[in-house]
C-alpha cells in the first residue's frame, strides 16, 4: 500500500456548500492550482476526471426537476386521464424527460466517460456551458407547453439545441478512443440518440407554428422512442455494464456477447422502429420494436449474468437495479397491450400506451435513483479525501457508505417505487387521483434525496492535524 503523507491543516476551515444531491467542497485549501485544473485532486484520481462540481451539479439540477415534475402531475392531473398527448401533460413529460433523466443521465456521462475511456473531455468550461444551456432549455420548454406561449417553446429549444451542440464539441475526444468495448460503442450510438431526438424536437417545435403536418399521436411516439431508448436508455445499458461489475462487485468472464447484442440492437431496433411510427408503416414498426425487445432482452440477460456472479451481499443497492428492470418488462408489456387495444378501444390504447411511456421512464428514474446513493458518496469521499477530510468525527476511517443515511436511502426506494406505480396507474386507468400521488411522491423523493446526500457530508469535521496516513486504495466499505 502506498502511503501519502499526512496534509497540513488548513488556515482556515473548509466552507462546503449544499447541493441537491451531494454537497460540493467550495473553498479549496491547497495554495496552488495544479496542472491538471483543478484544486484538491486526491492522489491516484485519474487525472481526466473533472471536478466534482461538474457532475454533482447535474444530479444536483436532475433532483429539482423531478420535484418540478412532481408539482406539474399534480396540478395537470386531470389532463392526462382525457388525452395524454395535451399541452399541459407534455409540460410535465418534458420536465421528467429533460429536467429529470436527462440531467441525471449528463451527470453520469461526465463523470464515468473520462474514466472508461481515460481520456478527458476537450473543456471544463463547455461542461459548465453544457450544464447552464440544458438547465436553461430543461425548464422553458416545459413552460412554454404550459402557458402555451410559442416564443418561450423556441427559446427552450434554442438553448436545448445548443447543450447538445456544445457536449458533442466536448464529448468527442473522450470517445474517440479505441477498444473500450461495449460501453463506449453504446455511448457513441447514445450521443447519435441524442442528436435526433434534438432534431425531432426542433421541427415538432417549428411545426407548432408552421402547422406543416398532423402531430398526431404515432408521430409524437417516433419521437418518444428515439429519446427513450436512442438517448438515455442505451446511455444507461451503456455506462450499467461498468457500473454493475464496481458496485455489484461481479466478475463475469468472457466477452460478454450479450453487452455487444444490446449496445448494437438498441440503436439499430430505434432506427427501424421510428420511422414506421412517423410514416406510419405498420410492418417496419413491428420489425424495429422486435429488434429493440431483443437488445432490451440482451441488457436483461446481462444484468442476471453480473447478479449471479455478484460478490457483494444483496442489499438496497441491488433491490434499486432489479426494481428498476421489473419496470421496464412491464413498460414493454404496457405498450404492446396498448398497441394491440388501439383498434377496437382507441382511448384506453392511448392510455396504456401512456402508462407504458411512463413505466420505461420509471425503469431509467429508479436505477439513477438507486446509482444515485453509490456515485454520489463516490465522488463526495474522493473530493473529501482530497481535501483532507479522512475520518469521521469518532476519529474511525471515512467510508463510502458514511455518506448517508440508509434507512433513508430505504425510505426513498419505497417513495421512487410507490409514484413510478401510482402514475403508471393513473394513465393506465385515466385516474387523476393516482396520478396526483405519484407527483407528490415525486415530490417527496426529490427532496428526500437531495437532503440524504447533502446533510451527512456536510455534518463531517474538516481536516485535522492529527490524521492518521491512509493509503491510495478506496475504502471497502461502500
Amino acid at each position: 500500500m502506498v502511503v501519502v503523507p499526512p496534509i497540513p491543516p488548513s488556515v482556515r476551515r473548509p466552507r462546503f456548500v449544499a447541493s441537491p444531491l451531494g454537497a460540493v467542497v467550495a473553498s479549496e485549501v491547497a495554495p496552488s492550482r495544479p496542472a491538471d485544473g483543478w484544486r484538491g485532486r486526491p492522489p491516484g484520481l485519474p487525472s481526466a476526471v473533472p471536478p466534482p462540481s461538474v457532475p454533482l451539479s447535474f444530479l444536483a439540477a436532475a433532483s429539482l426537476g423531478l420535484v418540478g415534475c412532481g408539482v406539474a402531475l399534480i396540478w395537470f392531473r386531470s389532463y392526462g386521464t382525457v388525452d395524454p398527448t395535451d399541452d399541459h401533460v407534455v409540460a410535465a413529460a418534458h420536465l421528467a424527460m429533460l429536467a429529470t433523466l436527462s440531467m441525471g443521465v449528463l451527470g453520469a456521462i461526465h463523470q464515468f466517460t473520462p474514466v472508461i475511456t481515460q481520456r478527458p473531455f476537450r473543456s471544463l468550461v463547455l461542461s459548465r456551458a453544457t450544464f447552464l444551456s440544458w438547465l436553461a432549455g430543461a425548464w422553458l420548454l416545459p413552460l412554454g407547453f404550459a402557458t402555451r406561449q410559442e416564443s418561450v417553446v423556441e427559446a427552450g429549444g434554442f438553448f436545448a439545441g445548443l447543450a447538445v451542440t456544445l457536449l458533442i464539441v466536448n464529448i468527442w475526444p473522450a470517445l474517440s478512443a479505441r477498444g473500450k468495448g461495449p460501453p463506449v460503442t453504446g455511448l457513441r450510438f447514445a450521443l447519435g440518440g441524442f442528436v435526433v431526438t434534438a432534431c425531432y424536437g426542433v421541427v415538432y417545435v417549428i411545426d407548432r407554428r408552421g402547422h406543416w403536418f398532423d402531430l398526431n399521436d404515432h408521430v409524437v411516439l417516433a419521437h418518444v422512442v428515439v429519446g427513450l431508448f436512442a438517448w438515455l436508455g442505451l446511455t444507461y445499458v451503456s455506462v450499467a455494464e461498468k457500473l454493475w461489475p464496481m458496485f455489484l462487485l461481479a466478475h463475469v468472464a468472457g466477452q460478454r456477447r450479450s453487452s455487444w447484442l444490446a449496445v448494437w440492437a438498441i440503436p439499430l431496433g430505434v432506427l427501424v422502429l421510428s420511422p414506421g411510427l412517423l410514416f406510419g408503416v405498420v410492418w417496419l414498426a413491428w420489425c424495429g420494436a422486435a429488434i429493440l425487445s431483443i437488445g432490451l432482452g440482451a441488457h436483461l440477460f446481462s444484468l442476471l449474468l453480473h447478479i449471479r456472479h455478484r460478490r457483494r451481499k444483496a442489499d438496497l443497492h441491488l433491490l434499486f437495479v432489479v426494481t428498476a428492470a421489473a419496470w421496464l418488462v412491464v413498460g414493454v408489456a404496457l405498450a404492446l397491450a396498448g398497441e394491440l387495444m388501439l383498434g377496437h378501444h382507441h382511448h384506453l390504447g392511448i392510455a396504456l400506451v401512456a402508462a407504458s411511456i411512463v413505466a420505461i421512464s420509471g425503469w431509467l428514474l429508479v436505477a439513477l435513483v438507486g446509482h444515485a446513493h453509490k456515485v454520489v458518496p463516490f465522488i463526495l469521499w474522493s473530493a473529501l479525501r482530497g481535501r483532507g477530510v479522512k475520518e469521521k468525527a469518532d476519529g474511525t476511517q471515512l467510508m463510502f457508505a458514511d455518506l448517508y443515511d440508509h434507512r433513508w436511502a430505504a425510505i426513498v426506494y419505497g417513495l421512487v417505487t410507490t409514484g413510478v406505480g401510482a402514475v403508471c396507474l393513473g394513465f393506465a386507468a385515466s385516474f387523476s387521483i393516482a396520478i396526483a400521488i405519484g407527483g407528490g411522491l415525486f415530490i417527496a423523493t426529490g427532496l428526500s434525496l437531495a437532503a440524504n446526500l447533502s446533510l451527512t457530508t456536510l455534518r463531517l469535521p474538516s481536516g485535522t492535524s492529527g490524521e492518521r496516513p491512509v493509503g491510495e486504495g478506496v475504502p471497502t466499505g461502500s
